[in-house]
């Protein structure tokens, strides 16, 4: 398999599952500002949507969008208790986490990342975010991670826009707990591995 991915965007959430799964696994970065790969590839050529992640997989396929990539993943190493088992009620929680993190989350920090964005829409999204933040601590209550004591791919995708905060500089001092489980879920050693492997940690 092949993960494109591009430093510290979404495609890191599906990357730190790879290594969390113990997959033998191949990572192409991608500049997403030319379309082109590492390797001098046309991305729109592999990806037609243009962004990450995209997962290439053994037999040719590309598999797109974090949250299919991520399940996909999770069900290929059942044993590994990245995502419970499919038809339960408990799959579902994990879906609608990944759902939530995707619409609420993800998308709502879209905004503060381009230049031409008005400030008022700014502040808009950063309105947003902090219901969504107080969300989050209030199911975070009590437990290590979104689905309780293990760690699922939700955390890892969670990870993943959490970081966001930090290198846009909001002030998340509101949210100490939010704090705690990202510094949790940091520590784990395979987290640290894709962090280091997309150069975002020394």
């Amino acid at each position: 398999m092949k993960l494109y991915y591009s430093p510290g965007a979404c495609s890191l959430a599906p990357h730190i599952i790879l290594r969390e799964g113990g997959f033998d696994f191949d990572l192409e970065k991608v500049d997403l500002g030319s379309k082109k790969t590492a390797g001098g590839e046309d991305y729109i050529r592999i990806n037609a949507k243009g962004y990450v992640p995209a997962l290439k997989l053994d037999d040719g396929q590309v598999l797109t969008e974090g949250a299919a990539i991520d399940q996909y993943l999770a069900d290929l190493k059942p044993d590994s208790g990245l995502a419970p088992k499919a038809g339960t009620m408990e799959r579902y929680r994990l879906v609608e986490w990944l759902n939530f993190i995707s619409t609420e989350i993800h998308k709502n920090f879209g905004p503060l990342w381009r230049p031409t964005t008005p400030d008022a829409t700014k502040q808009n999204q950063r309105d947003l975010l902090a219901k969504r933040f107080d969300y989050l601590v209030a199911e975070l209550k009590g437990k290590l991670y979104l689905m309780g004591d293990r760690f699922t791919v939700a955390d890892a995708y969670l990870y993943t826009v959490l970081n966001w905060a930090g290198m846009l500089k909001l002030d998340m001092s509101a949210w100490p707990a939010l704090g705690e489980y990202h510094a949790r879920v940091a520590a784990r050693p395979k987290v640290q591995e894709a962090l280091k492997a997309e150069g975002l940690a020394g």
